[in-house]
């Protein structure tokens, strides 16, 4: 009789319960919450006024998998440029705003399916009233953003510094400064580059609401230790079943966020889709550039739409039987390769076509079936 652990269940009651009961909120033409797919979200970098470099980088980023964009909004020529962004783009558009409440307001006239916003910094009452106002006649969510950088003084004097529990209490308390306003198409955003008081404060504030998660870890760095620390942060919190969308923050390209986000999603099971490439470490029986290879392949496989395991290995000794949990493989040898699937050598090909057959392979991978 198999045997199950009793943490285990409960842990896995605890996964599903969180993200499949929080609110359902409609952005744009996308839903979060209630158990909807995890939505991976980005930020141009682009000045918002330039319309054509900010539609060519949206365009971009849609191709590479993202399904939420925010953009700034520090001026006024920034949200009117929404308008003509918003005709050209497919994805919900987010505009991010910081103290003036009249940017948040015009960004929702011109087309903004979300307004990021933190209240304490949006106005006076009267101000954010306007900007609830406005959202609620066009039923536009409006995410509260709280980070661990802008903790309020008191909150610091009341837990003896910058915590979990303060970061909480900080974004609970803007919530209900907009529930108070008698809006709760809401998300919510906590953030730290602090992985593990990151990590706690959403498991603090996954237990005192219902709303949305937009988790990430905020100035995370360069694409490699960015890409650690999002990766060790986002794994934490998402396999605790906290977290509704995501964004891996780097100091690069946008288009490597959604290359990252995608990897962590899938690799922890909550994501389906793209062909997953696993590849061998190099050693001294490596005969081919093996690094280079990979690389290649990586990108290769990048528009071909397939929920397969790809291996690339360094030598044909190994790899064979190294591959043989992948759907398909190659490993290279000297001047030639091979060409693998389920562990069997299918033939054997010239190094210079490896790619170009490992392709075709891939191309017709379901005239096969």
């Amino acid at each position: 009789m198999k045997r199950t652990c009793p943490l285990c269940s409960e842990r896995q009651i605890k996964m599903s319960t969180y993200r499949e009961h929080t609110k359902v909120i409609q952005i744009g033409n996308r839903k979060i919450g209630g158990g909807n797919p995890i939505l991976i979200q980005s930020m141009t970098n682009t000045k918002t006024e330039d319309v054509q470099a900010t539609t060519a980088q949206i365009l971009a980023l849609e191709k590479a998998g993202c399904d939420i964009i925010r953009c700034a909004v520090p001026t006024m020529e920034a949200a009117l440029a929404l308008k003509e962004i918003k005709k050209q783009i497919h994805i919900p558009l987010v505009a991010d705003i910081h103290f003036d409440y009249r940017l948040a307001i015009a960004a929702m006239e011109n087309g903004a399916d979300k307004i990021r916003i933190n209240p304490g910094n949006i106005g006076n009452r009267e101000r954010l009233n306007a900007v609830v106002q406005t959202a609620k006649e066009r039923n536009i969510p409006i995410r509260v953003g709280v980070n661990s950088g802008s903790l309020e003084k008191d909150l610091v004097e009341k837990y003896h510094g910058v915590t979990a529990e303060g970061i909480v209490e900080s974004a609970l308390d803007k919530v209900h400064m907009i529930e108070e306003e008698g809006y709760d198409n809401l998300v919510i955003s906590i953030k730290s580059s602090d992985v593990l008081m990151c990590a706690k404060a959403h498991e603090l504030i996954a237990s005192k609401t219902s709303y949305p998660l937009h988790v990430g870890i905020t100035e995370a760095g360069t694409l490699l230790s960015g890409n650690i620390k999002s990766a060790i942060g986002l794994g934490m919190i998402l396999s605790q079943g906290i977290g509704d969308t995501i964004r891996v923050s780097l100091t690069g390209d946008p288009l490597e966020e959604v290359k990252s986000a995608k990897i962590i999603l899938r690799t922890l099971g909550l994501r389906k889709g793209g062909i997953e490439v696993v590849s061998c470490p190099t050693c001294g029986r490596t005969r081919i550039d093996l690094i280079g290879l990979a690389n290649q392949v990586e990108n290769m496989v990048e528009d071909i739409p397939l929920d397969i395991k790809l291996a690339v290995m360094g030598c044909v000794v190994n790899g064979p039987g190294e591959a043989k949990e992948a759907d398909i493989g190659i490993a290279g040898g000297v001047g030639e390769g091979l060409l693998i699937k389920k562990g069997e050598v299918v033939r054997k090909v010239p190094e210079a076509e490896l790619l170009s057959v490992l392709r075709e392979e891939l191309l017709h991978w379901n005239d096969e079936k």
